[in-house]
């Protein structure tokens, strides 16, 4: 198939390029390729591809930073997944649209169904409810696919700032109130390589499976990381002051996944242990591996 893929640059758009590449005719634009906000631009770059499938990863993601420009982040997120939508309706390809967690304001418990009532507590979850909006009213063949707590070899995230910090302090201080999902990159651009496959079109909730606290997950990047002499300490989220509300649950069921028979997420801690050992280039974690190869 011909793929195209918004947002190559980041650390999904990366996973989703290593995974389908090898199968696929792959067209992977940056954002200073492709400004999806620019719908004369994204009109005519898939009018020229002709791409049989769209997958649109590319977001303003900086949410605390979106409380304070608004206008630039439903630019992109709202006016931008509109663009896309209509280009992929115009040349007749299939559209998966990244959504996220965000879209829920955290009040349930237990783990968020796709069917559940969303409400989201930012403008950055406000602005990605909108590009699932968009994406239902204007495409035929759609997948809407959320996603938590993303972490990957290609970018700066929870992971690989927790392993910073504890090259460098020997007390951390750890949100413990706080659930959710942690995702690794490679997995769910896995999972999208066999939903594009299918017909089974609708909105999916795609994390690694079960559910964490902040607190738990840096528990387990030290540990996975070799960074057993770091002392954490759980702490409420009111000790980091933020300008957007996070929601205080933000755990996905993946029901769709379930019903249609597809093939689900792993679990989370065998998931990040995995990208710690492989894909992470971390010192530690390379001696480490170097140990065990001499065994």
């Amino acid at each position: 198939m011909k793929i195209a893929i918004t947002g190559a640059g980041g650390q999904l758009g990366k996973d989703l390029v290593r995974t389908l590449a090898p199968g696929h005719e792959i067209f992977a634009f940056t954002r200073a390729e492709l400004n999806v906000a620019n719908e004369r631009a994204v009109s005519e770059t898939f009018a020229k591809v002709k791409p049989d499938v769209i997958i649109h990863a590319a977001a303003y993601t900086q949410v605390d930073r979106a409380e304070r420009e608004p206008e630039a982040v439903y630019t992109v997120n709202s006016f931008g997944s509109r663009n896309v939508a209509l280009a992929a309706k115009h040349t007749g390809a299939k559209l998966v649209y990244i959504s996220t967690d965000y879209v829920f304001d955290g009040k349930k418990e237990g783990a968020y169904k796709e069917s559940d009532w969303t409400n989201p507590l930012s403008v950055y979850g406000s602005s990605k409810l909108h590009g699932e909006k968009f994406t239902e009213l204007i495409c035929d063949r759609y997948y809407i696919v959320r996603t938590s707590w993303l972490y990957g070899k290609y970018g700066d995230n929870f992971v690989t700032k927790v392993v910073s910090l504890a090259e460098k302090q020997q007390v951390l201080a750890m949100v413990c109130d706080q659930f959710g999902s942690p995702t690794y990159t490679l997995d769910l651009a896995e999972f999208i390589s066999a939903l594009i496959e299918t017909d089974r079109y609708g909105v999916y909730h795609a994390s690694n499976r079960g559910v964490c606290s902040r607190y738990e997950f840096a528990q387990h990047i030290l540990k996975a990381a070799g960074l057993t002499n770091v002392v954490l300490k759980p702490v409420s989220s009111d000790s980091f002051p933020a300008s957007a509300i996070r929601p205080v649950n933000s755990a996905l069921d993946d029901e769709a996944i379930r019903v249609n028979n597809l093939p689900p997420l792993r679990e989370w801690v065998p998931a990040l242990y995995d990208f710690i050992r492989n894909d992470l280039n971390y010192a530690g974690v390379r001696k480490e591996k170097e140990g065990m190869n001499d065994d």
